[in-house]
């Protein structure tokens, strides 16, 4: 019953799911051939694997075929990748054995071959702008596109998008086959009952420490000269281009403020209308020619002018400059005298936290509700203290309901300092699982065990229906499905 993280999962979506992982509007829990439960990247797991005497990963081998699975061929080299992978994003492999990795590999190919049979379809069009994002990510931690393909061992990124391409799409498909095989699932409240009095009592799981967190944050004042000022920098930096020839690539290496494009003469390639940019972003890139250089325009990460490059059907290549407004220090300082103000405030009962943030609060998307914090993971306004953001568990770990922190200077996108103070709105502690507090809780995990029965008993039927040829080199590993058909 207590669920534990395990390295192996990570395997589904190394380096192919960007932060956020499968978008299908329900969470889907699956065992593969080694008994690694696996649900989406914020659901804790459990691994119950047999041991095998295949030994992990040392070299490279000779090419070979390892099994196939419908129409689908499973190569040595594909065990070899995945251990390499596992190893790229910080995963230890020493207790990651080939046979392991390859019924995982096994489950994937059945879900992925069953999708194609019943008709499961994903438009390329869904794909794109998930490599577009996923690539632009890379870049922006890698340093350029060039250093990207080089790491990842292409010869060229059109090799390397059409890996990502046909990876994505291929989770994409396994995901949407587990959904439909659970998506009739559900739970009677005798079920979720019988579920949790059938755990003997010690044996009962904890829930970890929870708490509801609200903050109140101000930014310093970005005034209209500093705005003006930057949007006449820029005009400046287009007329040099347009007028003068001067290389747009070299005024954004030598003046543009984005990390994630500056050293690449402002590059972002593949851009979509669907796709993750700005919508002033992709307004401008979508109606310009070739060749020509936007007014200024403004988006969330500061001020903007931009070219495009080259426009490929559905997709343009741009350059940009990103310039933020200088902020005076007189103006951080005021700022943080007004929040002091406001802390003492609140400190002396002369407000309560809740009205002062829907009057003070500078962040538009908390202050209407008092300065409450959502959960980005599981859209409510709860926090697993074992699953925060470090940088917020940190302010808030030691603090009591009601308690209001100190003032904290943060920095947003741009890089500028905003200052904020938090509280605790809701504290519940770490716990035993009790029937009538955590019933929702409880719900959820005999649903998830039931979706493992499902799935388990959709994998035993369809492995016998499926032609399965497993190579002698893994048919003495200890599946938990029965992948030899011994």
């Amino acid at each position: 019953m207590t669920l534990k993280s395990t390295h192996l999962n990570k395997l589904i979506l190394v380096l192919f799911l960007f932060a956020q992982g499968f978008s299908h509007g329900q969470e889907v829990m699956a065992v593969d051939s080694t008994g690694v439960v696996n649900s989406n990247p914020d659901t804790e797991m459990r691994i119950d694997a047999k041991k095998d005497t295949v030994q992990p990963f040392k070299r490279y081998k000779a090419e070979g075929v390892s099994a196939v699975v419908g129409e689908f061929v499973i190569l040595d080299s594909d065990i070899d990748k995945s251990y390499v992978e596992l190893q790229s994003t910080g995963v230890s492999i020493e207790d990651v054995t080939r046979c392991q990795l390859m019924g995982k590999l096994m489950e994937d190919k059945l879900y992925i071959h069953h999708a194609k049979q019943d008709s499961i379809l994903i438009a390329d069009a869904e794909i794109n702008p998930q490599v577009d994002q996923l690539i632009q990510y890379m870049v922006s931690e890698i340093g350029s596109e060039e250093k990207v393909v080089k790491y990842y061992r292409k010869n060229t990124m059109v090799e390397l998008r059409k890996d990502l391409f046909r990876a994505k799409k291929d989770i994409e498909l396994a995901n949407r086959m587990q959904a439909r095989v659970v998506e009739n699932v559900e739970i009677t409240p005798e079920e979720v009952r019988e579920f949790f009095f059938s755990i003997p009592e010690d044996d009962r799981p904890f829930f970890s420490a929870e708490v509801e967190v609200a903050q109140i944050v101000i930014e310093p004042e970005i005034t209209k000269e500093a705005k003006q000022d930057v949007i006449n920098r820029l005009k400046q930096l287009r007329e040099d281009v347009i007028e003068n020839g001067s290389s747009f690539a070299t005024k954004a290496v030598l003046y543009s403020k984005d990390p994630g494009s500056s050293s690449r003469g402002g590059l972002y390639e593949g851009i979509t209308r669907n796709g993750p940019m700005a919508k002033e972003f992709k307004d401008n890139a979508f109606s310009l020619l070739e060749g020509e250089v936007s007014e200024p325009f403004e988006t969330d990460f500061g001020f903007h002018i931009l070219m495009v490059e080259k426009i490929k059907g559905q997709e343009v290549d741009v350059r940009h400059v990103l310039l933020f407004p200088d902020v005076s220090q007189d103006i951080i300082d005021a700022a943080q005298e007004k929040i002091d103000t406001i802390r003492s405030s609140i400190l002396s009962g002369a407000i309560p936290f809740d009205a002062a943030a829907k009057l003070y609060s500078n962040e538009k998307e908390t202050r209407n509700n008092g300065g409450q914090l959502m959960n980005p993971a599981t859209f409510d306004t709860k926090f697993d203290l074992n699953k925060m953001d470090p940088a917020l568990s940190a302010q808030i770990y030691d603090l009591k309901k009601g308690e209001v922190s100190k003032v904290y200077t943060d920095r947003d996108r741009t890089g500028r300092s905003k200052f904020k103070i938090l509280t605790v709105t809701k504290r519940i502690e770490e716990h035993k699982a009790d029937y009538a507090r955590d019933y929702e809780k409880i719900k959820e995990l005999a649903l998830k065990e039931k979706q493992i029965r499902a799935i388990e008993s959709w994998q035993e039927k369809k492995i016998k229906e499926t032609y399965v040829n497993v190579n002698e080199d893994y048919r003495d590993c200890e599946y938990a499905s029965n992948w030899a058909k011994k």
